[in-house]
């Protein structure tokens, strides 16, 4: 199963940068697809059972929470609109100094032959705009 890990750390306590991850139906306000919220979790609106929309149009992929530890870590796994046997992500959110070390990890495999190489630069620019979405977010928000 190909696997990225991106860390970064973000300029704004861990409470902030883990609200604004664990919010998903509203990332479309600051990512470069449409987010939505199709059923809600079984026992928060966003928590864990949670299915989401994150796409554009009616193109885009459903995303169900599996795990939450609030101000910790966010657990999903995708469950229709890709051509994937198996795809799971992972937020896991820790202090850094002033600010907040996040550690994202996408794991797929693809139900197509894909290489291995070319699955992971995949992955690795999902991660990327997941992540500069929300750190432009938290700049948003402070100013």
């Amino acid at each position: 199963m190909p696997s990225y890990t991106a860390e970064r750390i973000i300029d704004a306590p861990r409470e902030v940068v883990y609200g604004i991850f664990a919010d998903r139906e509203n990332g479309g306000d600051f990512l470069p697809v449409q987010t939505r919220l199709v059923t809600p979790g079984d026992a928060e609106r966003q928590g864990v059972g949670a299915v989401h929309f994150l796409g554009v149009g009616k193109l885009g992929v459903k995303e169900q929470i599996t795990g939450l530890i609030p101000n910790e870590r966010i657990e999903y796994r995708l469950i229709a609109g890709a051509p994937v046997k198996d795809h799971t992500g992972t937020i896991v959110f820790s202090d850094a100094g002033n600010g907040t070390r996040v550690v994202y990890t996408m794991d797929s495999t693809p139900s197509l032959p894909v290489p291995a190489a070319v699955l992971r630069l995949g992955l690795r620019g999902l991660i990327t705009s997941m992540i500069s979405g929300v750190d432009k977010e938290v700049r948003r928000r402070a100013k």
